[in-house]
């Protein structure tokens, strides 16, 4: 029987609950930071889950544009494809919901296109936060609007002009 082991990291936006096997990590989800506890987050990081950590936290320190890890997301087949189509999308940039149906093949599917991004259990590692509605607004993000305005931010922030 495969044990999943699981490891709280805390991150600029919030404490990311991270669950993984031997055969990948299966989840990193944003936590309400009420509910872990200052030992919870104490507790040594597994050797299973270090690398997705460390990975975070480069992220984070912008030392990072891509994740390097096994994943095995659970989710159906057509999730699947979605969240695969996410990872085509570069850092930095973003992509219209319309735009990334298209790209699976079937406009009117944008829906079920959306839904499936929302179902994404691999927060940042597979980067729905790069979805944005077709007017450029930013909608719809498991994680609260404000974090995936600050993720885009992380990832493109606005170069300030100067004017000498």
């Amino acid at each position: 029987m495969i044990t999943s082991e699981i490891t709280y990291y805390k991150t600029p936006i919030g404490i990311a609950k991270i669950i993984g096997t031997e055969n990948g990590i299966e989840s990193v989800t944003i936590v309400d930071e009420k509910v872990v506890s200052e030992k919870e987050l104490a507790i040594k990081t597994p050797k299973l889950l270090q690398n997705c950590v460390t990975q975070l936290e480069e992220y984070f320190n912008r030392e990072r544009a891509s994740f390097d890890l096994t994943v095995n997301p659970k989710g159906t087949y057509f999730q699947k494809k979605v969240w695969k189509s996410l990872l085509t999308i570069p850092y930095g940039k973003t992509r219209s919901y319309l735009a990334q149906s298209k790209a699976l093949g079937d406009a009117k599917a944008i829906r079920a296109v959306a839904a499936a991004n929302g179902k994404n259990p691999l927060w940042i590692i597979i980067p729905c936060h790069r979805i944005i509605g077709s007017n450029g607004s930013l909608t719809g993000y498991a994680g609260g609007i404000w974090r995936k305005k600050w993720l885009l931010n992380h990832e493109n922030p606005s170069q300030q002009q100067t004017l000498f």
